[in-house]
């Protein structure tokens, strides 16, 4: 079931970023846009396939279309990753505190000794 990005954008987010296909996607419009037979290439799946990952990418807001005479280039849009990257710091916050506990623990463990060897 997909997450209604009115309701829950961090879980449509989240949810479009579940998938490899789809991050494989973002990270070739991360360069620019591009059409769908463009994003298409790389993949062995057919355009339709395509095409639904990147509907699910645009109604997560991940992503927009265009349209520049026949073609419908996408472009990546950044917000719902900035407001993950919010999300995450955080979880951030935690992880990285815990790094310095273990430096701490570990600096403790092997003082003195320059190979790191226990005293």
């Amino acid at each position: 079931m997909q997450a209604d990005p009115q309701r829950d954008p961090l879980s449509a987010t989240l949810s479009a970023l579940a998938d490899p296909t789809r991050r494989a996607i973002l990270a070739r419009l991360a360069q620019g846009a591009a059409t769908v037979n463009e994003l298409a290439e790389p993949f062995d799946i057919s355009l339709p396939a395509v095409s639904r990952h990147l509907k699910v990418l645009e109604q997560a807001g991940l992503i927009s279309r265009g349209r520049e005479a026949q073609w419908r280039p996408c472009k990546l849009e950044a917000g719902p990753l900035r407001d993950l990257d919010g999300w995450l710091a955080h979880y951030r916050r935690f992880w990285e505190g815990s790094f310095d506990k273990m430096d701490a623990y570990l600096a403790t463990l092997t003082k003195g000794d320059p190979n790191g060897r226990k005293n």
